[in-house]
């Protein structure tokens, strides 16, 4: 992946699950990129994640180039436990 600014501001677009095509949205706007990717990973079910876009700069990261991102080694915040569920 290319270089990543991690500090840039974000947006998550998060879906409530991925198995209804009507699933609602979720948007939050995060001031770092870094937070936007902690909280995909730590806070969102693997469901949720699923449906999961992330805008920085105009680019858009789906679930896959998120987590690449959070296993990063220029990932800069503390890594903590993923939801499983």
């Amino acid at each position: 992946m290319e270089t990543f600014d991690f500090t840039q501001p974000a947006e998550l677009f998060a879906t409530m699950g991925h198995r209804s095509k009507r699933a609602p949205v979720t948007y939050r706007r995060f001031p770092s990129g870094a937070e936007a990717v902690k909280f995909a990973i730590e806070g969102l079910t693997q469901n949720q994640l699923f449906g999961t876009v992330m805008e920085v700069s105009e680019e858009r990261f789906d679930a896959a180039a998120i987590r690449e991102l959070y296993d990063s080694p220029g990932y800069p915040l503390a890594r903590g436990p993923s939801r499983d569920a």
